[in-house]
């Protein structure tokens, strides 16, 4: 039976439709992830369905009894209670039961056993009960230590938190509200990835239908299990995830004739997003197996919507060439007040190097990154910018937009371009007509977010160091950023919770955790999944007296624990010859310059590493072949 059921559900702003002829049905189990840009109405339709907004067309229909729990990005209006306190009243009906039983525990105690009084309690008994009784408050507890909170946190004020700990406090009572219908908008904001992933596996485990707004794409993908489009005042249902939905999006555009060029580039994208996220075995199979093919679509194109076609799209300009180490720190001590952070932390980043710095909340990752840009002193140690080494830094909370003035005079400011250029400039970055007049103090955190990349792309840095780049940016806004990181030439240090980002970019993990900085020569999903084997293991019990049922058995693993392994492998193989294959690119390109063949000894050496470089790729293919084959 369908937890809730949408029909034509439509909505006006100043008489003007924010969306129209909005259906869908879901039922327990089901997870709804909403698509659209900024001004969509997404939100907006989250409170519709919360029942704190109305809608102007269209009918609601909901299951009988059904609980409904809304978690947004309005901060919690009762500071003055602890954190578990404010959790617990998102069960404000057993918190009401077990003041009733209280009550009437106290009334029979005095002599009260009459008909009623005895039935009442009976009822309020049988509802805690099946509620899982006195223990859902241990059901709460388990959702806060999931989201990242420490039990020393529990009976702390909320007013002592910072705005991301309340964002956390908020998403916990939702998920503690025992809702049949969960309705999250942007869940994944203030989450590092351990705690991205426990939020994966919690939410595909509830008996609940869930809706839900994210820009994380990996979170999408592993969690959604259908998507509607709100695009342009109208929206379409889609059965199936995310990935293939883009790819439908991007296929029924090429039956428009529209932008075909880049709709079968988005074909692509999304075939190596399933590529880069098949490592997770819980995926595996679907990615693994062939996409169906997509239906002709055969709608008229004068029947489609008209949409909003403006999308996010820069490149870095061409750089100057710094020296082979661009960047290097040595024995760096990274303290704050009462802590130290970093001890012995040494790096050296070569100028063509993408590396991504991941780790868990509060460990260090964005003072770091700091004090690599020169923001801050380290209690030891030191940083040593290479040769011709020019750096670019956004920090996380963009400060490079910040000041007195309009758009367009922080950005004249900032990069000392004048004229059309400037306006070239935040054309590029979406700021266009008055836009480019708007306040640095009226603009929004996703305005402020892609003015601070616009500085930041055309400042003519070789070394970036980005924390937290995709803050505020939709979907395919980030997209536009990681096709543009790709491509820069010059070296990066990434710090990010957007997996698909992190596994695109970098080629190198490092590891900030347990006050050490730990390097790894692997891209992120290499990294995370070893590191999930590694963990498996650990915790799979021994039985030293039970004999192998089959030679996978015997190898310590079931049939399908094998087959899986070596799908892992075949992906690990193909990321790896694409990063050879890459660099054998970049070799050819720097060896077609003729001075690297002036002499004879130079042109030896040009040989034996054209050689080599060709040789890995060879070695890889291989390896792949014999691995394929074991699949």
């Amino acid at each position: 039976m369908a937890v809730v059921t949408a029909s034509g559900i439509g909505i006006h702003l100043g008489g003007e439709p924010i969306f129209s002829d909005v259906s869908f049905k879901l039922t327990r189990g089901e997870r709804m992830t909403l698509s659209g840009r900024n001004g969509a109405g997404k939100s907006t339709l989250l409170r519709i369905l919360a029942g704190e907004a109305n809608n102007d067309s269209g009918s609601l229909a909901f299951q009988k009894g059904v609980r409904v729990a809304l978690h947004d990005q309005r901060p919690p209006r009762d500071s003055g209670l602890a954190l578990q306190e404010y959790v617990f009243t998102g069960r404000s009906d057993l918190l009401d039961t077990e003041a009733s039983l209280e009550r009437l525990e106290g009334l029979m105690s005095e002599g009260d056993h009459d008909e009623g009084t005895m039935r009442a309690y009976s009822e309020a008994q049988q509802k805690l009960e099946s509620a899982g009784g006195y223990r859902w408050r241990d059901e709460a507890l388990i959702v806060l230590r999931g989201l990242g909170f420490e039990e020393a946190a529990f009976d702390r004020q909320l007013s002592t938190f910072s705005g991301g700990e309340l964002t956390r406090a908020s998403l916990a009572r939702a998920l503690s509200a025992g809702a049949d219908l969960l309705l999250l908008d942007e869940p994944t904001n203030h989450l590092d990835i351990t705690t991205l992933e426990w939020l994966e596996g919690y939410l595909k485990g509830l008996d609940a239908a869930v809706v839900l707004v994210a820009h994380d794409r990996w979170f999408l993908e592993s969690v959604g299990t259908s998507v509607l489009e709100i695009e342009a005042g109208r929206s379409r249902f889609f059965s199936g995830p995310w990935h293939a939905w883009r790819r439908e999006y991007a296929a029924r555009q090429l039956a428009l004739g529209k932008a075909i060029e880049k709709q079968q580039a988005e074909i692509e994208r999304m075939e190596k997003f399933v590529d880069r996220f098949r490592y997770k075995a819980t995926k595996a199979k679907q990615a693994q197996s062939k996409l169906k093919k997509i239906e002709k679509v055969k709608q008229n194109a004068a029947s489609m919507a008209p949409e909003d076609n403006r999308r996010l799209a820069f490149d870095f300009i061409q750089p100057e060439r710094a020296s082979k180490v661009a960047l290097k720190a040595v024995n760096l001590k990274v303290e704050v007040p009462g802590r130290t952070l970093l001890e012995s932390a040494s790096l050296e980043l070569e100028r063509d190097e993408h590396l991504v710095l991941i780790g868990p909340n509060g460990a260090g990752k964005t003072t770091f990154m700091a004090t690599l840009a020169g923001d801050r002193k380290p209690a030891s140690g030191s940083v040593r910018p290479g040769h011709n080494a020019k750096i670019g830094y956004l920090s996380q909370h963009a400060e490079t937009a910040a000041g007195e003035g309009s758009v367009l005079d922080a950005a004249a400011r900032e990069t000392g371009l004048s004229g059309q250029k400037v306006r070239d400039l935040l054309g590029a970055f979406l700021f266009t007509g008055a836009d480019v007049n708007k306040s640095l103090s009226d603009i929004s955190g996703g305005e402020q977010r892609r003015l601070s990349l616009a500085i930041l792309v055309a400042s003519g840095a070789n070394v970036l160091l980005l924390d937290e780049p995709t803050n505020h940016l939709d979907v395919e806004s980030r997209e536009a950023l990681e096709d543009a990181l790709l491509a820069f030439p010059g070296a990066l240090i990434l710090i990010s919770h957007d997996r698909a980002l992190l596994e695109a970019v970098g080629s190198r993990t490092l590891v900030c955790e347990g006050g050490m900085l730990e390097n790894h020569l692997k891209g992120w999903a290499e990294y995370q999944r070893e590191r999930d084997e590694t963990a498996e293991q650990a915790t799979e019990p021994k039985d030293r007296h039970q004999a192998p049922q089959s030679a996978s058995a015997a190898r310590g693993g079931s049939p399908g624990k094998e087959r899986a392994k070596a799908e892992r492998n075949v992906a690990s193989l193909e990321k790896k010859i694409e990063r050879a294959e890459t660099a054998l690119a970049t070799l050819e390109d720097e060896l077609s310059d003729p001075g690297q063949w002036s002499t004879p000894e130079k042109s030896a050496k040009a040989t034996r590493r054209h050689d080599r470089a060709r040789q890995k790729v060879a070695d890889l293919y291989a390896m792949w072949e014999e691995a394929e084959s074991a699949v």
